[in-house]
């Protein structure tokens, strides 16, 4: 409904329409529309559709986590003195009554002790936080077994690999805050690790802890890292994220929308909001609950922290383990002198694997694009065995980092299981080395015997445990054709050709060539094409017969 006003500026007979208010709301609604026009950018935000599949809730996942994170971490920032300077304590936890500690560990014990519901909050951040390096990781994962990572979305998977690498950053400064003894060990294993580097080791201690361990002020820098700088950097690359899932859409499995309205997922407006903010107190509930029966991180057992007790059974958090581990495995004795500095390839092998570990997780996508001679854009997922080389390759690093995780509860199995600590340490170190080789074995003959399976269901369909008795005596099994969705998404996959070994432009074939043919023939050599269209036609007639043709072979 409009109604019409004179402007001073325009001519008498000539009426600008106005829309009337329609309240408080409306008008400040209007307000900010005139001077943002931001009412588009909603409008085409919010017919964005958000596939409806489970495993999309692992990225939902980390990022409510981390709003809880942030939530509670704001609450705990007006109590904790980040500050190493010594006092005595003086508070309702009567076992450490006139210990002398840092303000750090007696602030975090008012906390958890004198501060009403303090226990709870504290409990909270760090059950999120580890849930929020759980969710990006399994969130990772599934990108990776699926092919999400391929073009255009390579980019953001380097993001999301940086902001798992944020996130264990921000997990170790805000579990080194309390200054007890636990987290001290954690920040004196650091140390060890850092100076063990050759020239450049010492310094870059000094500089982190600001002289020698465990430093003047190394808590006040932490705090500075945990609660500025790196969630800085956390916010920026989540909605750097957001925007690339924005831009290039989501992925979504071949064949979605199995349903009576073939809805393949929701728009963000208003269906999906209502059902995310309905998942994210889902979420901050589970946490809760979780916060509220299980302790976690009970600095008053462990007491502050004094470089003279060293206690066996000491774990870090679940996400730094693989890097204790790591420590742990390499065998005694590789070190020496040279150049008048020691070097301790005891420290060096495994910092520089643990670094190829993670550089290769952040260009694997570009790697294998290079090897397929890929360049096309992929919006649909890959079931993971229709990749069974890239899943392989997935199931082995992840048995190496599984090796390296449990390497750091060695001792723990050891006194639990009343076994000798060097038998357990022999027993990983033929995991970790032995292990990622079976894993790629193993797993990529199950993915091309499952794709055979799916083969012979394509063209004979499901075995439905009838028996039948034809005129002529003889018993066949009846079986139940495929469905036109369950037909295309056991179809939906190509077979890629290895990259074949031709000269350049100059008539020559170099050595990147031959190794890019050699690897592009490695990663597909075992691989089973698609039915054609005349055996699926050929198929269709045996469907209920039962005849058992020779399966599919390998090409």
């Amino acid at each position: 409904m409009t109604s019409t006003i004179e402007r001073a500026d325009a001519h008498p007979e000539a009426p600008v329409p106005v829309r009337k208010s329609g309240g408080f709301t409306a008008a400040a609604a209007n307000y900010i529309e005139d001077r943002t026009s931001i009412s588009g950018v909603v409008k085409e935000f919010g017919r964005k559709i958000f596939p409806d599949h489970w495993s999309f809730m692992l990225g939902e996942v980390a990022l409510y986590s981390f709003i809880v994170i942030i939530l509670t971490g704001s609450f705990l920032t007006f109590f904790f003195q980040a500050s190493m300077v010594e006092t005595v304590y003086d508070g309702s936890f009567v076992p450490l009554k006139g210990v002398e500690m840092s303000s750090a560990m007696e602030s975090t014990l008012h906390i958890s002790f004198d501060l009403r519901g303090g226990l709870l909050i504290r409990q909270i951040h760090h059950w999120a936080a580890l849930l929020f390096i759980a969710a990006i990781g399994l969130h990772m994962l599934r990108v990776f077994f699926t092919g999400a990572f391929r073009k255009p979305r390579e980019l953001n998977w380097v993001i999301g690999f940086l902001l798992f690498v944020l996130a264990m950053a921000e997990g170790f400064t805000g579990y080194s805050l309390p200054d007890d003894l636990l987290s001290g060990n954690g920040l004196r294993i650091i140390d060890g690790l850092i100076k063990g580097l050759p020239f450049v080791g010492t310094w870059i201690s000094f500089l982190l802890f600001g002289g020698e361990f465990p430093g003047t002020d190394i808590v006040g820098r932490f705090y500075t890292l945990h609660i500025l700088l790196l969630p800085a950097l956390v916010v920026a690359f989540i909605a750097l994220h957001l925007v690339f899932v924005v831009v290039h859409k989501h992925t979504q499995f071949a064949g979605a929308g199995r349903t009576e309205k073939n809805v393949i997922g929701y728009p963000i407006l208003p269906v999906y909001a209502a059902k995310a903010g309905g998942f994210f107190f889902l979420v901050f509930g589970v946490i809760a609950l979780m916060a509220a029966f299980f302790t976690i991180n009970p600095i008053w057992n462990y007491g502050p922290y004094d470089p003279s007790p060293v206690s066996a059974g000491t774990q870090p958090d679940w996400y730094i383990g693989f890097a204790d581990g790591a420590l742990r495995l390499i065998p005694p004795g590789w070190e020496f002198v040279w150049l008048d500095h020691t070097w301790s390839f005891n420290i060096i092998v495994p910092v520089v694997a643990l670094l190829a570990l993670l550089g290769a997780v952040a260009v694997y996508p570009f790697v294998e694009g290079w090897v397929t001679g890929d360049k096309r854009e992929h919006h649909i997922l890959d079931r993971p065995r229709n990749a069974p080389t890239r899943t392989a390759i997935g199931a082995a690093g992840v048995t190496f980092y599984a090796a390296l995780w449990a390497a750091a509860s060695s001792d723990i199995m050891a006194t639990h299981f009343q076994l000798s600590i060097e038998g357990v340490i022999h027993v990983v170190q033929a995991w970790a080395v032995l292990g990622p080789f079976l894993a790629y074995f193993i797993t990529k003959r199950v993915c091309i015997g499952l794709m055979k399976k799916d083969h012979e269901i394509l063209l004979h369909g499901y075995e439905s445990g009838r028996i039948v008795r034809l005129p002529g005596g003889e018993y066949i099994e009846v079986h139940e054709p495929v469905d036109e969705y369950e037909r295309w998404k056991l179809l939906d996959y190509e077979v890629y050709q290895p990259i074949m070994l031709r000269p350049n432009a100059e008539g020559k074939i170099t050595a990147g060539m031959r190794l890019r043919a050699r690897m592009s023939n490695w990663f597909f050599e075992d691989r089973i094409a698609p039915p054609t269209r005349e055996q699926l036609e050929a198929g269709h007639g045996h469907e209920t017969h039962g005849e058992i043709e020779k399966g599919p072979g390998l090409v």
